[in-house]
């Protein structure tokens, strides 16, 4: 059996999706080191804030990668459906990493609104620019390869908030040297919380969502669903289930009645043609069709 296109398409993306993720692991762990340097030197929460966010990066990419790998694991008797669901566990875990930072951010901000502490401008300024100039390469890398994956979607906001976070960073260097508010430092550090916070309940609402089998997002089932029943050579369409394996991984599951007098042969070739249809039209390279010579419905009143 030859490999399907879509099948082709995915694996291509995985590689394209594992590439880009090493990149920005490789540059955001570089630079977290030196920002951590730099908010202890120059004693800048909103440096130590973001080099917290890095950290995280650091860590969630490696999730990501490691997501990754799970999805190009075989099926087997266990999984039969392979590890592609690990891509959503991964972006799930992002998710709660995400939503630990944002509380050391706050507590810590919190802290030094009621306790200020002095801040080096020049020193912040430097760091918090070249920072910016690294998260917004990262996201770059990550955009162009994440497609409609949950998992490199978590990654990319990782990156895409440390770039705003960078600039937040900026802003309270520049008050400092110019207006010596140190207590700017500290708001900062709370906008590039409530930025994350954002961008995280985002991400968990669709990853739940894939999780309890909810229907793919900006596929609309009864499109779907009329698609099938006007083949032609199609009765009826009943008990249609669209869900995701992955977040880009679309699934779908239904009965079919076909015309009268529809030989086992004639049924199969039908079911192919209709499974091709769904793939090439919708994208549904994981379909399972019951076909049938009447409703299931009907024959159950009949018994009664």
């Amino acid at each position: 059996m030859g490999v399907s296109v879509a099948g082709t398409h995915h694996h291509q993306d995985r590689s394209l999706q594992n590439r880009a993720l090493w990149i920005a692991l490789a540059l955001n762990a570089g630079y977290t080191v030196v920002e951590i340097l730099g908010g202890v030197a120059f004693n800048s929460l909103a440096l130590l804030a973001d080099a917290a966010h890095m950290l995280s990066d650091v860590g969630g990419l490696g999730i990501a990668l490691y997501a990754q790998r799970l999805m190009l694991r075989p099926a087997s008797a266990r999984h039969t459906y392979g590890w592609q669901r690990g891509e959503v566990v991964g972006a799930l875990a992002n998710g709660a990493t995400l939503i630990a930072v944002v509380g050391w951010i706050g507590y810590e901000g919190i802290k030094r609104l009621m306790d200020p502490e002095p801040v080096v401008g020049a020193g912040l300024l430097m760091v918090a620019a070249a920072g910016l100039v690294i998260n917004l390469v990262s996201a770059r890398v990550l955009a162009g390869a994440r497609g409609g994956s949950l998992n490199l979607r978590g990654a990319f906001i990782h990156m895409a908030a440390d770039a705003a976070a960078s600039v937040a960073a900026i802003v309270a260097a520049v008050s400092v040297l110019v207006w010596q508010a140190a207590w700017v430092d500290s708001v900062a550090s709370f906008a590039i919380a409530l930025l994350i916070l954002w961008a995280t309940w985002g991400l968990l609402r669709d990853t739940v969502h894939v999780l309890m089998e909810g229907a793919p997002k900006g596929m609309d089932v009864r499109a779907v669903e009329s698609a099938l029943s006007t083949q032609a050579g199609v009765s009826s369409v009943h008990h249609v289930h669209l869900w995701n394996l992955a977040s880009d991984v679309p699934a779908l599951s239904a009965h079919v009645v076909l015309g009268d007098g529809a030989s086992l042969h004639a049924a199969q070739i039908q079911g192919d043609r209709l499974k091709t249809m769904l793939r090439e039209r919708f994208g549904i390279e994981h379909a399972t069709l019951e076909l049938e010579c009447h409703d299931c419905e009907e024959e159950r009143l009949e018994t009664r």
